[in-house]
C-alpha cells in the first residue's frame, strides 16, 4: 500500500514474483522455438515470432484466469494474486507483439489499409471453416490493452470500484474470443493434435477450477448458513434493500428491530423510540444518530444510547451479513450496550 501514486511500488516479493514469472516465459519461450525449429526447419523469423509469442500469451492468459479460484481453494496461492495485474500487463505485451506481426504479415502488402485488409479481405463470416479469426484476435487484444493501461491503481481510484471491476472482467470475454481464434486457426493453417489438446485441456483446466472453486463457495456459504441459523440468526433482507441513512423493520420472535444502513455499515436497534413510542425505523440518520419522525428524538446507532445530555436508552440487536444478505439474532442485548457495526 502507497499514499501516493508510482509507476511500480517494488519490493522483494514483487521482485521474486517477476524473476520467476520471467524465468518460466523464457523457458516456454525457448521450449516452443525449438520444437518449431525441430519439426518446422524451414519456418521464417515473421512466423516464428507470431507463433511463439501468441504461445506465450496463451498460456499466460490460462495462468492468470486460474489464480483466482486457485486461491479460493487453496490460501497457499493468494501471492501470485498480489501480482497478477503485472502478469496481465506482460500478456498484453505478448499479445501486441503477436497482434502488430501478424498485421505487418498478413494485412500490409496490399492496396487497402491494415484494418481494412482486416475485416474485409475474407468477408465469409457465416461460414465456420473458413471465419475471418483474426478479426476475433483483434477485438481481445483491444480487451487487454484496456486492462492493461488501467491496471495501475490511480485507474481504480477514479473510475471507482465498480466500473474498474466491471472493466476488467471482461477478460473472460477476451479468453472466449481468444478461445474461437485459436481455434478457428488451428482449423484453417495447422491441424496437428498436440495444438488440439492443449487447447482443450486449458479451457477445461480454467473450467474446472472455476467450477471446483464455486462448489467450495456454496458449500461454505451453506454451511454458514445453517450454522447461523442453529446460533438463532434470521435471514431478513439484502444489503440493496435498505436505503442509505434509513432502516427497514422486521418482527422477529416477539422483537422489533429496525436495521439501519448509514455511512457503508449496519446496524440494528429496537424500533420503538422512547419518547412516545414512535416508528424509529420509519426516520432517518441525521448528524449520525437515528432520529425518531414523531419528536426528533435521537439515537446513537451502535450503542442505541441518546447523546448527552439525554440519557434514553434502546436495546440492541447482533448482524451479521452472508453475501449480501442480512442476518439478525432477535435476543435483545440490554439497553445501550454497544455492538461494533457491520461493514457492507
Amino acid at each position: 500500500m502507497s499514499v501516493t501514486y508510482q509507476s511500480v511500488l517494488w519490493n522483494a516479493q514483487k521482485k521474486r514474483y517477476h524473476r520467476y514469472m520471467w524465468l518460466g516465459i523464457f523457458i516456454l519461450l525457448f521450449s516452443f522455438i525449438g520444437f518449431q525449429l525441430y519439426f518446422h526447419p524451414t519456418v521464417t523469423l515473421e512466423t516464428l515470432i507470431i507463433r511463439s509469442s501468441s504461445m506465450v500469451a496463451v498460456s499466460l492468459l490460462h495462468f492468470i484466469l486460474i489464480i483466482g479460484p486457485l486461491c479460493r481453494l487453496n490460501d497457499a496461492f493468494l501471492p501470485l494474486l498480489y501480482n497478477r495485474r503485472h502478469m496481465g500487463v506482460t500478456l498484453f505485451f505478448f499479445a501486441a507483439l503477436h497482434g502488430i506481426f501478424s498485421l505487418i504479415q498478413f494485412h500490409s502488402l496490399g492496396n487497402t489499409s491494415i484494418l481494412e485488409s482486416l475485416f474485409f479481405s475474407n468477408e465469409k463470416y457465416l461460414q465456420i471453416s473458413q471465419f475471418p479469426f483474426q478479426v476475433l484476435g483483434f477485438f481481445a487484444l483491444l480487451i487487454f490493452f484496456l486492462m492493461a493501461a488501467t491496471s495501475h491503481d490511480f485507474w481504480l481510484k477514479n473510475l471507482g470500484p465498480k466500473i474498474w471491476k466491471s472493466l476488467h472482467m471482461l477478460v473472460y470475454l477476451a479468453y472466449g474470443l481468444v478461445i474461437m481464434h485459436v481455434a478457428l486457426g488451428i482449423l484453417q493453417y495447422d491441424s496437428h493434435p498436440g495444438y488440439w489438446i492443449g487447447l482443450v485441456m486449458g479451457f477445461l483446466g480454467v473450467g474446472g477450477l472455476h467450477l471446483s472453486a464455486g462448489l467450495k463457495a456454496m458449500f461454505k456459504l451453506k454451511a454458514k448458513q445453517n450454522q447461523l441459523k442453529e446460533e438463532g440468526f434470521f435471514a431478513v433482507c439484502t444489503v440493496e434493500e435498505i436505503e442509505d441513512n434509513a432502516a427497514k423493520t422486521f418482527f422477529i420472535e416477539n422483537e422489533n428491530i429496525a436495521v439501519f444502513k448509514y455511512e457503508n455499515q449496519l446496524s440494528a436497534v429496537n424500533n420503538v423510540c422512547r419518547h412516545q413510542i414512535g416508528p424509529l425505523g420509519e426516520g432517518k440518520i441525521v448528524d449520525g444518530c437515528i432520529t425518531c419522525p414523531w419528536h426528533g428524538y435521537q439515537y446513537q446507532p451502535h450503542n442505541g444510547q441518546s447523546p448527552p445530555p439525554f440519557s434514553e436508552k434502546l436495546t440492541t440487536y447482533y448482524l451479521k451479513v452472508i453475501k449480501n444478505t442480512v442476518w439478525v439474532h432477535p435476543k435483545p442485548n440490554p439497553e445501550g450496550t454497544a455492538v461494533e457495526p457491520v461493514k457492507i
